[in-house]
């Protein structure tokens, strides 16, 4: 995970392509495709085993003859790798041997001739041992040249592919370990045909001239494509590298830039220092932060890739290997409430996730397969026994300990679900399970009409995450609801694009958030008079709500006078998309 670009091409799929006038639908690039079958099964599941495993793990090595030796009589076996991701509740392997920093070395019998390969293939070996357990194994391929000769020995051998090609190549350059890498695509899709795809580092733009990715879609159309760091859009999933200074710390997501439903992963590794392999120290793991980056990504529908330090015979150093021991049954305590389900209070429905009262904080899941089964993720316990958590409108009738099975008191009203009573708290995430009987005060939306300065905007009430409606970067806007006739109105609900950081880390990571906002009642949509509401959101991710003292209106008009994006940070200013957004009639009661 090195030698990184500093001009990252976010905007190729930042979803605004097909927005041609100001208030028009917008959706995803043709070419970007956000929903195949070939995908699927990375959406059915929540993470990854991330290893990068080479030449110079420690013990570095300079003859591949040599680092083959040591693997083999440390007993290296593929069926150790597939068992630790088991424990990780992982379903899939990405292995990074053909990387920059750790030599280029190819973990496979290669016949082209350009940097070091094995004999052994364990490349196929781990293939062979995944797919009878159900994962997949992905084969990272590096862009990047520039560290041929890391540690004052020469890597790549120009003259060997010089010979195999039939002309003069230099394997320095990005162009000529364009040809050399592609060469190598090909052979890897040759031998594989059961390999999950690629995992790329960044791009090359001889790949990119000579058609590569196209290539691996018409010869292996079932490879799933992750691009690290890069939004290019027919790549299948957009890996987001570890970062930090979140607030809380866990909160990885917050860190993103790329609305779903692109596939997102976050890449993150699980020692809490050093080098991304192994490089002879075992490194403590932290599992406050682990565990809930996991739980939190979890909670946002974004994969965990998790990157642990493998040894040269493959053993995982102690720290980890316990971690992965805890994390086995730590987890499987509670996977009714990760596996099968999708993050809560974005695209799927669901309870509002984030800041909670009294200091608390976490996420919340909600089953794929029934939409009355929700679960509150609790990763920072509140100060007093006391939870409240917006409901969204879903009627609740009970509330459990998934853990325990204990019943938690509670009560709802005025939007809020209130657990009371709570003490007993997991040390890293307390789940409880709230059962529901659907959602009430919510108008049908194929009954409400929408328009954005005066323009139709039918994707702002479609019901559908493959569309959303965008602002062109005009502030103020005004977003019309019109009713139909005079009916109550409680609350304005509001899932925004997802698709900017929400912590303020540079001048060009701010949040395309709302801010400022109005809201206006009218019985004509000519008259609006005085805003009945005037607020100011936070820049956090998941719904939000504009709540009303009760009024009876034919029309409701948003007024957004300002998102939180300053204006030195141009790709983010004035931006604003909206997914989804809905007129509540009522606040939901319990259902019991």
């Amino acid at each position: 995970m090195s030698g990184r670009r500093s001009i990252l091409r976010r905007a190729t799929v930042a979803l605004t392509a097909m927005v041609t006038a100001f208030g028009l639908f917008a959706a995803a690039p043709a070419s970007a495709e956000l929903q195949n079958p070939r995908q699927q099964w990375l959406r059915d599941g929540q993470a990854g085993l991330f290893l990068h495993w080479g030449m110079r793990t420690s013990p570095g090595y300079t003859s591949c003859a040599a680092w083959e030796k040591a693997v083999t009589d440390g007993g290296w076996s593929a069926a150790y790798w597939v068992t630790e991701a088991k424990k990780l509740h992982a379903r899939y392997i990405v292995l990074a041997s053909f990387h920059s920093k750790l030599g280029y070395s190819k973990a496979w019998p290669s016949s082209v001739p350009g940097s070091c390969a094995t004999k052994r293939d364990f490349l196929g070996e781990l293939v062979a041992a995944a797919k009878p357990q159900g994962l997949k194994v992905i084969n990272y391929m590096t862009d990047d040249p520039q560290w041929h000769a890391e540690g004052g020995h020469e890597w790549l051998d120009s003259a060997g592919y010089s010979k195999y090609k039939g002309k003069n190549v230099d394997l320095s350059t990005r162009d000529g370990f364009g040809q050399y890498s592609y060469d190598s695509f090909l052979e890897v899709m040759q031998r594989y045909p059961d390999l999950g795809g690629f995992w790329i580092d960044n791009d090359n733009a001889y790949w990119e001239s000579h058609g590569l990715y196209e290539k691996i879609r018409a010869d292996r159309p079932n490879y799933l494509l992750s691009n690290n760091n890069e939004d290019t859009p027919i790549m299948d999933t957009i890996s987001n590298e570890q970062k930090t200074g979140m607030t809380p710390s866990y909160d990885y997501p917050q860190a993103t830039y790329t609305a779903q439903p692109r596939l997102t992963e976050a890449c993150f590794k699980l020692p809490s220092s050093g080098a991304w392999w192994y490089s002879g120290t075992d490194s403590t793991v932290d599992y406050k932060l682990t565990l809930g980056r996991f739980i939190a990504n979890s909670g946002s529908s974004i994969k965990s890739l998790m990157a642990e330090t493998a040894m040269v015979n493959g053993k995982f150093p102690a720290k980890q290997e316990a971690f992965n021991n805890f994390a086995n049954g730590y987890l499987e305590d509670i996977w009714e409430s990760i596996g099968g389900t999708e993050g809560g209070g974005y695209s799927s429905g669901g309870l509002k996730p984030g800041f909670w009262n009294d200091g608390a904080h976490g996420v919340t899941t909600i089953s794929k397969s029934n939409k009355d089964n929700q679960y509150i993720h609790v990763l920072t316990k509140p100060s007093t026994s006391t939870l409240k958590v917006r409901d969204n409108g879903y009627r609740v009738k009970k509330v459990t300990n998934l853990r325990t099975g204990a019943a938690i008191g509670f009560s709802q009203g005025g939007g809020t679900l209130t657990l009371t009573g709570l003490s007993g708290w997991d040390q890293y995430d307390t789940v409880f399970k709230v059962e529901t009987a659907g959602r009430a005060g919510v108008y049908d939306p194929a009954t409400v009409t929408e328009k954005a300065n005066g323009q139709s905007a039918p994707a702002i009430g479609d019901g559908s995450y493959l569309s959303f409606w965008d602002s062109n970067k005009t502030l103020p806007v005004n977003v019309d609801f019109d009713l139909g006739s005079a009916k109550k109105v409680q609350y304005v609900g509001l899932n925004q694009r997802e698709d900017s950081v929400s912590y303020a880390k540079s001048g060009t990571e701010q949040s395309a958030r709302i801010k400022d906002y109005k809201v206006y009642v009218s019985s004509d949509g000519q008259n609006w008079g005085s805003a009945v509401k005037t607020g100011q959101l936070a820049s956090h991710r998941g719904v939000a709500f504009l709540d009303l003292a009760t009024v009876t209106s034919r029309y409701v008009r948003v007024q957004v006078t300002s998102t939180w994006s300053a204006s030195s940070d141009t790709k983010h200013y004035k931006k604003l998309g909206i997914d989804e957004a809905w007129i509540g009639s009522s606040y939901a009661t319990a259902a019991s």
